[in-house]
């Protein structure tokens, strides 16, 4: 009998020992992989021309994947790999990774996927491709094969009632040597099928909008990001000058007011003419203007 328990104890503590050397195996694998990819990312933003830039990130992408590849891979965070940003959903259901090239002519690409948390760890996988030149009209809805490219930094997720919930995320845009471009992109899941682009823009002007579009000097700077304690986004007002100047945005930057959106009954209410205490930063709250009656709510 005594034997037997001591065979029993035995296997139990080799069972625990292997998986104990399992859990430690895919860490490993995994910083192998972001080592890699370092390199090959320094390698890209360096490269010389544009041809060894798109082949250099060819390597990179076909890296990526196999990294994704590994067993439950959604919960390493890549977090020495700077190049490339990576944002995770609040309730955990996927994360977005985004990134792009610059080339010699001072335009952008954007490269990017996204990976579903899954319940057992497969991987599953959107690609993002970035058609941001073929789109004759940057407005209209598309899916992750047309792709209106950005490098997203935050993700808001918006529920209301029995429709689906979609996220908002805002993304920075990199556009020519004269200016830059930020996003405003909504992002829904229907089954297999992803959606960019939807109307829930509530606000002068924004009838019909899919997704809402800023675009400025690039020699300036725009603030767009959430305001957790007035559960707005709130973003810098652009405005020419020179007001003599309108329509060309490349003599476009803040004017010093703020505007942001509210989220209402699953739409995005536009506020205008905000208040913010100080100036714009990562420690700004925002305050609310008796005049128009504004009252935030408190979360997302």
């Amino acid at each position: 009998m005594i034997m037997k328990n001591l065979k029993l104890l035995s296997l139990l503590f080799i069972g625990l020992l292997s998986f104990n050397v399992q859990a430690q195996q895919a860490p490993n694998k995994m910083s192998v992989f972001q080592d890699s990819l370092i390199k090959i990312s320094t390698a890209t933003v360096t490269a010389l021309s544009d041809n060894e830039k798109l082949e250099s990130n060819g390597r990179f992408v076909k890296l990526l994947v196999e990294a994704l590849k590994t067993p439950n891979s959604f919960a390493y965070p890549f977090d020495s790999l700077k190049n490339v940003s990576i944002i995770k959903s609040t309730d955990q259901a996927f994360r977005t990774l985004t990134w792009y090239v610059q080339l010699e002519n001072g335009s952008y690409r954007y490269y990017g996927t996204i990976q579903m948390n899954t319940k057992n760890g497969p991987l599953k996988l959107y690609p993002l491709i970035d058609q941001t030149e073929n789109m004759n009209d940057p407005n209209v809805v598309t899916n992750n094969q047309k792709w209106f490219g950005a490098r997203y930094y935050e993700i808001i997720p918006v529920t209301s009632g029995n429709r689906l919930p979609y996220y908002v995320l805002l993304g920075w845009k990199g556009n020519t040597q004269a200016t830059t471009k930020k996003v405003i992109e909504i992002l829904s899941f229907d089954k297999d099928n992803v959606t960019f682009g939807a109307p829930v823009f509530d606000g002068k002007e924004l009838k019909g909008k899919n997704r809402v579009i800023f675009e400025y000097a690039k020699s300036n700077a725009m603030m767009l990001k959430t305001d957790v304690k007035a559960g707005m986004i709130v973003f810098d007002h652009l405005g020419s000058f020179d007001p003599e100047i309108k329509g060309k945005p490349e003599f476009y930057g803040s004017d010093g007011t703020f505007d942001g959106f509210k989220i209402i009954g699953g739409k995005l209410k536009l506020q205008e003419e905000l208040t913010l205490n100080n100036e714009a930063n990562s420690n700004d709250e925002l305050y609310a203007d008796p005049k128009k009656n504004i009252k935030p709510i408190r979360k997302f």
